[in-house]
């Protein structure tokens, strides 16, 4: 079966390293390294947290490279309270092995987005500032990458982090809008997509049943996930974001969405971060964005966000 490359630009997160090892355990994929930014967590801990998960799915191999320490030009905005004291809380994880790769992460992106024989998905499960600055840098990866499939924004469900706007867009609307204007095929999977595909209640049990220690972190790592959301959002489960994410990339069959005109308020005074999606097809403007807005099916997406996770090695 040929393997789709890809590379993941992550600020982990729980989420982020469910759809880390998601990616791994997929055979369609072949993940050609990681590049991180300040999001979740600052720049130090969200590398180190990318090196910690490849390295319990025994792939310790792939470079991880790290990125942008702060957005294009605001503040940064970490969420320990969300994410806990390490942005993976819920598991008692080893230190990594070894630092981050020699380089940072744009250069990273460059080289080998434009280097590599076959056009290269970028998977963004953070706020886009090292994607939008590789896009500025160097303006013809757009005409080498397949796509870029991020996690972000929100249309029908509003936001999550204000009343408009989501967390990963609010951290850094401006890249959020350089990488929808760059001409790249692109693929936003929101929280109109993400809220319709909660895990099944109580999935982190199944997945300690497994009894692997992939499967006990990952079941750790949801119990501290869903305990915040679960009280915030009055609900039993919560869906895994940026797993969704990857997921949508994997089996497309289980969703549904529309391509339409998208672009990222970042000037407004109640409204900075929102995700302007013309749905209707009303300000003429050329559609560059498939918006992603519902899951069929979530039980067979967790599912098979199960069977993938149990490919990742027993031992590791």
């Amino acid at each position: 079966m040929p393997r789709h490359p890809v590379i993941i630009d992550t600020d982990p997160g729980q989420d982020d390293a469910f759809a880390i090892l998601l990616a791994l355990g997929a055979p369609q994929l072949k993940v050609l390294g990681l590049t991180t930014v300040a999001g979740n967590m600052g720049l130090t801990q969200t590398t180190d947290n990318a090196r910690r998960i490849v390295e319990l799915a025994g792939r310790g191999d792939l470079p991880v490279h790290a990125g942008a320490p702060r957005p294009l030009l605001r503040k940064p905005r970490p969420v320990p309270e969300i994410h806990g004291d390490t942005g993976i809380d819920g598991w008692d994880w080893a230190p990594a092995r070894q630092g981050p790769a020699e380089g940072h992460a744009v250069d990273f992106l460059i080289e080998t987005v434009m280097q590599h024989p076959e056009p290269v998905t970028l998977v963004a499960l953070g706020p886009q500032t090292n994607i939008a600055m590789a896009l500025r840098r160097e303006p013809r990866m757009a005409d080498r990458l397949a796509r870029i499939v991020f996690m972000g924004g929100g249309y029908f469900e509003g936001g999550n982090m204000s009343p408009a706007a989501e967390y990963n867009i609010l951290v850094d609307p401006e890249a959020a809008r350089i990488v929808l204007g760059a001409g790249v095929p692109v693929t936003a999977v929101p929280l109109d997509c993400t809220h319709a595909a909660p895990a099944p209640v109580n999935w982190s049990a199944r997945l300690a049943a497994h009894g692997s220690q992939v499967m006990l972190a990952c079941a750790g790592m949801m119990e501290f996930f869903e305990r915040y959301g679960n009280e915030k959002y009055q609900t039993q489960s919560r869906p895994l974001h940026d797993a969704v994410a990857v997921a949508a990339l994997l089996w497309p069959d289980l969703f549904t969405g529309r391509l339409c005109p998208v672009d990222v308020e970042c000037a407004g005074e109640l409204t900075t971060g929102m995700t302007v999606v013309d749905w209707l097809r009303q300000t003429g403007q050329p559609d560059n964005c498939l918006w992603l807005n519902g899951c069929t099916d979530p039980a067979e997406l967790y599912a098979r966000i199960e069977k993938a996770l149990l490919n990742l090695p027993i031992g590791a």
